[in-house]
């Protein structure tokens, strides 16, 4: 699988990784061994980049992550990214160098590491990103050898450009996908310039670009897709990218027609993300082994061509840009 280097910390990945979130919770069961199942399977695909968080299933993502590493053979690598400050109250003043220790001895627990490749504050307040002492608390559990990296997950391409201003933070997560494009104005190309990393989350817009839902498809009650699509339950922005379902089907439906040869919807649509040269590493999630195995083949298809590039643009100006542009 191709490489690219991920932001400031300089480790090589695979540009399509996997993201852990199905697997923990949000998204329907998914029992242990089809977990394991699903990240064996992405790993012999070539991914080499995994990320979760300390707030997916309570711990339950990084506890499978954790027993998946070790089931590999000496010498095989794999980057894990975690993130930390969900599972409490979302107040600025909780993001504190005390929270932050207890909040990585947990996770490094779950892992199953001593050191954490990656650590992304998970999707702040937005105040945090504008205080000093958060960034000065990170600087030193990287010195502590608690963490090799950190960065951050955000809602809004205005927090993005704060973080990446911030000389500490290797890695930016943004969703970005062929039904939110915000980022192409100027994250992209600021994380770019600086060397940040960008790590493209909710790449099918929750499934929505895969093309196998309609108007009748349902969803389970324990599913953020039945629950969350008007941000009853976090930020509206991470259900279908906060695009409404039925304008959602409109336009996967109209972008279905430029799907090249021989790759699936699904692939096409992480092929458009792998095309810009800014995003480190795409990370669809999977829920059993077949879908991981697709997703990474996504990485071996060809660039798309202009005209594509130019029809995704022309659908999401047409169909989408009023309603989720100027929100995130």
């Amino acid at each position: 699988m191709q490489e690219r280097i991920l932001g400031r910390t300089g480790v090589p990945v695979g540009v399509v990784g996997l993201g852990a979130w199905q697997l923990g919770a949000d998204w329907g069961e998914v029992d242990e061994d089809d977990a394991l199942a699903t990240l064996t399977a992405a790993h012999e695909a070539g991914v080499t980049f995994i990320d979760t968080a300390d707030v997916y299933g309570d711990g339950r993502s990084e506890q499978l992550v954790g027993a998946f590493l070790r089931s590999l053979p000496a010498g095989h690598r794999v980057t894990v990214a975690t993130k930390m400050g969900r599972r409490v109250p979302q107040e600025a003043s909780r993001y504190n160098l005390d929270n932050f220790r207890a909040w990585n001895d947990r996770s490094r627990e779950n892992l199953g590491v001593d050191t954490l490749d990656l650590v992304q504050l998970h999707c702040p307040p937005t105040e945090v990103y504008s205080t000093d002492e958060v960034f000065d608390a990170l600087d030193l559990m990287v010195e502590e050898g608690r963490m090799r990296a950190y960065g951050v997950s955000v809602e809004t391409t205005a927090e993005a450009l704060t973080a990446i201003a911030r000389p500490g933070v290797a890695t930016v997560q943004i969703i970005f996908n062929m039904l939110r494009l915000k980022p192409l104005d100027d994250v992209l190309p600021a994380a770019e310039k600086m060397g940040v990393g960008i790590i493209a989350r909710v790449p099918l817009a929750s499934g929505l670009l895969s093309g196998r839902y309609d108007e009748y498809t349902t969803f389970g009650a324990d599913d953020h897709r039945t629950y969350n699509r008007h941000g009853e339950a976090f930020d509206q922005g991470e259900t279908f990218s906060g695009v409404d379902y039925e304008t959602g089907l409109h336009a996967v439906r109209r972008l279905t027609e430029f799907t090249p040869d021989g790759l699936s919807m699904a692939q096409f649509a992480l092929r458009w993300i792998i095309d810009h040269p800014a995003v480190s590493v795409v990370i669809p999630g999977a829920r059993n082994a077949t879908q991981a195995r697709a997703n990474a083949a996504a990485a071996g298809a060809a660039p798309l061509s202009p005209e594509v590039h130019e029809a995704v643009k022309d659908t999401y100006d047409e169909l989408l840009r009023t309603s989720v542009h100027s929100r995130w």
